[in-house]
Parts: C-alpha cells; sequence; structure tokens
C-alpha cells in the first residue's frame, strides 16, 4: 500500500512540472516572435530604401534643364501684323520701320517696289504711309500667319483673299481722308501729298481685329531659325559683304553699308539714306536675306503693269550678315507653308536674332556684294 502511495505522488508531481515547462514554452514563443517581426520591418525598410534609389535615379539625370535660345526679335504669342507700305519716293521715310522684326520688298508695277512690315508685340503709334495689296504678298503674310493691313486692292488680291480666307483689314472702309483725331483707324497727314499720305497704326488693327472676330494670338514658329548666339559666316564659299546693291529695276536701286562697329547695315533707297520717320534714326538691319524669284506683267485685261512673282519652288538668294555673304536656297513648297532657307549643302541656315529685311528681287537682277 505505502509503495502504491508513492507512486500515485510521483505521477502528480510529474504532471505539474510537464504543466510547468509547456507554460513556459508558450511564454517564450510568444516573446520570440517580436523580435523576428521587427527584424522583418528593418529588412522590408531597407528593401523599400534601396527600391526608391533605384527609381529616383533616372529622374535625377533626367532633371537637367534643357538650355532654350532666348530669341528677343520673335517672342510672346502676339499675331504679327504685316502692313503694306508705299515705297515710292514720295511716301519716305517710314514712320517705324525700325520696329519691324522682318520687311519683305517685292517688285510692283512700273518698276516701284513695295514693302510689307511686319510687327509682332510691338505697340506703334504711326505706321505707314499705306498702300493698296498686291497677292504675292499674301504668299509671305500667310507664313507668317500676320494679320494683312493695307488701303485698297488689286483684283488678284482681292480673289485671293478670299480664296485663302486671309485675315485682312482694307483701310478704304475706315479711312476718314482727314488729319488724325482720337477716334481715327486710318487717317492722313498734311506733309505728304495722296495717295502717299495715308496712315494707321498697330492699336487700330487690333481693335479692327477684335471686333471682326480675328484671333490676335497665334503659336506659329518664326520662318527664320533664330539662335542667340552670334552667327558669323564661315563656310568656304562665304565672301566678304560690306556692300551690297540689288537693282529691281531700271528706276529703284536698294544698297546696304556694313558698319563694323554696330555689326548691322545701313539701307539706301534710290541713292538716298533711309531714315524712319518717327525716330529719325537710319533705317538698318541686322539681316538681309535676297530671294531670287522670276516676275513678269499680268495680261489681266486694265494694262496698268501689275506684276506676278513666282514665289513657290527652290530659289537662289543669298544670306548676308556680319560682313559675310553666303549662297542659299529658299524653298517654299506651297502659296500657304513656311519658306525654309537652306545652305548649299541642304542644312536649314542659323540667322541672328535681329530684325531681317528680306529683297525677293527679279530673277536677272545684277546683285553686287562687294568690299
Amino acid at each position: 500500500m505505502r509503495r502504491s502511495k508513492k507512486s500515485s505522488k510521483s505521477k502528480i508531481i510529474t504532471a505539474i512540472v510537464l504543466i510547468c515547462i509547456i507554460v513556459l514554452m508558450i511564454v517564450l514563443s510568444m516573446n520570440k516572435p517580436k523580435t523576428d517581426i521587427i527584424q522583418d520591418e528593418i529588412d522590408i525598410a531597407s528593401h523599400e530604401s534601396e527600391i526608391e534609389t533605384k527609381t529616383e535615379e533616372p529622374k535625377e539625370e533626367s532633371a537637367t534643364p534643357v538650355v532654350k535660345d532666348d530669341i528677343k526679335i520673335f517672342k510672346g504669342n502676339d499675331r504679327p501684323i504685316a502692313f503694306m507700305i508705299d515705297n515710292n519716293k514720295n511716301a519716305q521715310p517710314h514712320a517705324s520701320i525700325n520696329s519691324t522684326y522682318m520687311v519683305y520688298e517685292i517688285i510692283v508695277e512700273g518698276g516701284e517696289t513695295r514693302l510689307m512690315a511686319l510687327f509682332k508685340g510691338t505697340d506703334a503709334d504711326q505706321v505707314g504711309p499705306i498702300r493698296s495689296a498686291r497677292h504675292y504678298f499674301l504668299d509671305y503674310a500667310m507664313e507668317n500667319d500676320a494679320i494683312y493691313a493695307h488701303l485698297g486692292l488689286s483684283p488678284q488680291a482681292d480673289n485671293d483673299m478670299k480664296s485663302f480666307y486671309i485675315n485682312n483689314i482694307n483701310g478704304q472702309v475706315y479711312d476718314t481722308g482727314k488729319a488724325r483725331t482720337n477716334s481715327s483707324l486710318y487717317w492722313r497727314v498734311k506733309h505728304k501729298k495722296a495717295p502717299h499720305n495715308a496712315y494707321t497704326n498697330t492699336a487700330s488693327i487690333l481693335k479692327i481685329a477684335a471686333d471682326r472676330g480675328y484671333a490676335t494670338t497665334s503659336n506659329k514658329e518664326s520662318v527664320l531659325k533664330y539662335v542667340s548666339k552670334e552667327v558669323e559666316l564661315t563656310n568656304a564659299d562665304a565672301s566678304i559683304a560690306n556692300s551690297v546693291k540689288i537693282p529691281y529695276s531700271k528706276g529703284h536701286t536698294v544698297e546696304y553699308k556694313y558698319n563694323p562697329d554696330t555689326k548691322r547695315y545701313t539701307r539706301y533707297s534710290k541713292g538716298k539714306k533711309m531714315t524712319d520717320e518717327i525716330s529719325k534714326e537710319d533705317v538698318t538691319t541686322k539681316n538681309i536675306i535676297i530671294t531670287f524669284a522670276k516676275n513678269y506683267t499680268l495680261d489681266d485685261g486694265e494694262n496698268k503693269g501689275r506684276q506676278d512673282v513666282v514665289t513657290v519652288g527652290e530659289l537662289d538668294g543669298y544670306y548676308i550678315t556680319n560682313g559675310k555673304a553666303i549662297k542659299i536656297k529658299c524653298i517654299k513648297k506651297s502659296r500657304t507653308e513656311q519658306t525654309t532657307y537652306v545652305d548649299m549643302e541642304g542644312k536649314e541656315i542659323d540667322v541672328n536674332d535681329g530684325n531681317t529685311w528680306v529683297n525677293v528681287c527679279p530673277i536677272d537682277a545684277n546683285v553686287v556684294i562687294s568690299e
């Protein structure tokens, strides 16, 4: 009997010990995962850091700012305005001509030329004298996306304005025929004789344009490839161009003379130095482009000697700046498309940041470029 009691007591003690061991193991197993979890969080955080580092590296490489040319002559989204300017000797001097970014000079009837003066984002209080439109000027107005301001028009220009939906403003509708007042949109000056005395300004054209629902802003890029870095013509075929003479006809020759101090060209017309009527300064330009284009007299039944000028095609020409000249090609694929000016290797030319006179002259003009 004694042996039986001892055996029973021993079993009880063993059971208690086993229970204690089990409880202890449970407690230990509950504490251990905390360490594991902490370690797992550290590993995950470290892995996420590696992922972030890997995804951020290309961002840092692509975040390098792109430096763009800071062009001054052609900037902003103001829509250009093209004014048809009288170039008869009785119309000179021209008002605000030095405030343009481009001027196109093309032959008209009688061996004379007219100018299409382009303004962009400029408040010119007087522009003129204004004359009537000719249809081939529209080709260059369209490629500049310009509002076209004129005073009268040829039948050909009238037809083309309708065909191409040109945003144009005919000053005949607004011309008072009198001196300027506060409400004048087109007016006449007394110190010049008609028809060489009609003027307007950029504010008047913008007001009329807004009233007609014409767009007054434009995102169209410049026709010319302007660069901010000074362009020096170092091509193998570059020639010295201190003097440029362009005969449009027997009665009209244009000349440019280079000033190495200002690095600009002074313009002469009919042997006379040109001045801006408003600023009284000499008319100068940074760039000169010459385009040789075929012209002929129209047989329109009116016998007024009106001209047609072939603007479309691959035309020969010159680019002149900083006392040097190179031969170029002036490529215009259609009347509405922009002209591309390329060197003799077919590369589009860089153009100095400054105003440009584009002289579209007769194809057989004896142009002289010299020292």
